[in-house]
């Protein structure tokens, strides 16, 4: 699973700014990565990872501006079309990542 978060936040005081800078650290020290400006992504195994990095998502939101999440499949982020730039290295499909064969 990938956990997509797109945010617009204001940065019009030193406030404000402080805080968008502070959301942005918490992305980012929580395992996310930017794909775009405003736009970081994470990837998750299964649904109860999902819900444990909502519940810390949800603990960090700024008070001001607007912050949305977005949970959807490998298979589905895999369609993922670049019409122009380059694919980073956390674009690649993850399969198996961080689980555990017996």
């Amino acid at each position: 699973m990938r956990m997509l978060v797109f945010f617009d936040l204001p940065v019009t005081t030193k406030d404000q700014r402080r805080a968008a800078s502070r959301f942005r650290s918490f992305l980012l020290g929580d395992g996310y990565h930017m794909v775009q400006f405003s736009v970081y992504a994470r990837i998750c195994n299964g649904m109860d990872s999902v819900a444990t990095h909502r519940r810390r998502l949800c603990q960090q939101l700024p008070p001001h501006g607007s912050v949305r999440l977005l949970v959807i499949t490998e298979k589905q982020y895999s369609r993922l079309e670049f019409l122009v730039g380059r694919p980073t290295p956390w674009d690649e499909p993850q399969e198996g990542d961080g689980l555990l064969v017996l």
